[in-house]
């Protein structure tokens, strides 16, 4: 990594509010902030509608040859874009939510998604979050946080945000969404969900979003003293 570039990694289970520190961090410093999530729920929704079989490998291949994804920031928030299509709400669906682990573990899925992200890595200074950014994507990050929350909170979160786009889910659902992911994230065999040894862990089960980012903000301030 080269010393010019900042990298802030976040890692962390589903719906412990990566995202959202991420893009609150990003903005106080002026960083530009990665979704590593984003892409793969892109890909997901590519799969998802062309009907291809998970266990196809060479489809899966071809598939990836075929996407492009790209991060366009605006004000209020980063549009996702899917071989130029605005996809920023479709990926949010939980449709995608309920296969986007099982896509995400396949290993050539994973290699050209880490290879985009290290790429993003060496242009400039970058806020990035996902579940191996720290790890594998960017092991030698200047700061490493961890975030999680009691199962309960993240469910109730989810649900929350869900129900507030419309989308007709119970509680149970979600709760067995979120128990599934956690369980491939953290078992997969490429790249799994970890904690870094390195990294700072951020419970934020009692902590609102304001909280959150004067935690990581302090620590950030610290290490930029540093340099």
């Amino acid at each position: 990594m080269s010393k010019k570039n900042f990298v802030i990694a976040i890692d962390g289970f589903s719906s412990c509010g990566k995202s959202t520190v991420a893009k609150a961090l990003a903005k106080q410093l002026n960083f530009v902030f990665v979704d590593s999530g984003a892409m793969y729920r892109a890909v997901t929704l590519y799969v998802q509608r062309h009907n291809i079989a998970l266990d196809d490998e060479d489809a899966i291949h071809k598939a990836l040859d075929e996407i492009h994804i790209d991060f366009i920031p605006n004000p209020d928030k980063t549009q996702i874009l899917l071989n130029g299509e605005d996809v920023s709400d479709a990926i949010r669906t939980m449709e995608v939510s309920d296969y986007v682990s099982e896509v995400s573990a396949i290993k050539s899925v994973r290699k050209a998604m880490v290879h985009q992200q290290q790429q993003l890595g060496k242009k400039r200074d970058i806020v990035m979050d996902g579940r191996d950014i720290g790890t594998t994507v960017f092991p030698e990050a200047a700061l490493k946080i961890f975030m999680t929350a009691s199962p309960q909170i993240r469910a109730e979160r989810r649900y929350a945000e869900l129900t507030a786009k419309g989308e007709l889910v119970t509680m149970e659902e979600v709760k067995e969404n979120l128990s599934h992911r956690d369980h491939i994230d953290s078992t997969r065999e490429e790249s799994p969900l970890r904690q870094a040894e390195d990294a700072i862990v951020l419970d934020n089960s009692d902590l609102n979003q304001e909280e959150q980012l004067a935690f990581v903000l302090d620590i950030v301030k610290q290490r930029l003293n540093k340099i």
